[in-house]
């Protein structure tokens, strides 16, 4: 039975390119997103291509939905082989000094709970099979904090900690789990002009990625399974 891959937060960016990258491999794709238009007009340019793909709605705000969609998955794929988590939080970078509990609080759910509910969903089947890969995308902040960049950046940091114990925990049984950290905005996105319009001036500024780029970058993690963590393109340096 062919591979499935999984793209949490699909888009037409990262997302996009993570389907087409693992579909070159012979995978099929589930797209998971919480805007059903949106996502239909992406399923329907994947299979427009050639991909063997299909559309999953769910707001992954609700981690009590992370089971739903997997099991949706499996009964329309029979497996889940991959997943990528990479939904973009609402809102833009926040001073670390106007950072205030409410704005943390909205995206807790979003980037540290629902990974967590969604691993939990899949570690059975990976479990059994001895096979199995969470990649989970970050920003750059995850990795090096940046003054006038924080906003929900602190969470991305929690959650990078945590796979990090996951994939020490899991390697020997033949799962992997990667992080990809990206100091950029993805070409393409729409997260990239929002983000850059919500930005403090202060805030450092980041070149554009192509999201080709960066999905060939976790295809190389995924099938070497050497490093836990990719930052791409290099940190800023100020």
């Amino acid at each position: 039975m062919r591979k499935v891959s999984a793209i949490f937060g699909a888009g037409p960016g990262l997302g996009a390119a993570m389907a087409r990258r693992f579909a070159a491999e012979g995978f099929r794709v589930a797209l998971v997103a919480r805007r059903k238009d949106r996502l239909d007009a992406l399923v329907d340019e994947l299979t427009a291509a050639g991909i063997d793909a299909a559309g999953f709605t769910a707001d992954l705000n609700s981690p009590e939905e992370a089971p739903i969609v997997v099991d949706a998955i499996r009964e329309r794929f029979g497996r889940i082989d991959v997943i990528e988590y990479g939904p973009v939080p609402n809102g833009g970078f926040t001073p670390a000094a106007k950072l205030d509990p409410a704005t943390l609080a909205v995206g807790i759910p979003l980037l540290m709970l629902t990974p967590l509910a969604v691993v939990q969903a899949v570690l059975p089947e990976w479990t059994e099979r001895g096979d199995g890969a969470f990649l989970m995308t970050t920003g750059a902040g995850a990795v090096q904090p940046m003054p006038y960049a924080s906003g929900v950046v602190p969470l991305m940091a929690g959650a990078r900690n945590w796979l990090y114990s996951l994939n020490g925990e899991l390697a020997a049984s033949g799962i992997y789990a990667g992080t990809l950290s990206i100091a950029a905005f993805i070409d393409g996105s729409e997260a990239a002009q929002t983000i850059t319009a919500a930005a403090d001036p202060q805030a450092p500024v980041l070149p554009l990625v192509d999201p080709a780029e960066l999905a060939e970058i976790y295809w190389d993690m995924y099938t070497k399974r050497d490093r836990v963590e990719e930052v791409h393109p290099d940190l800023p340096t100020s």
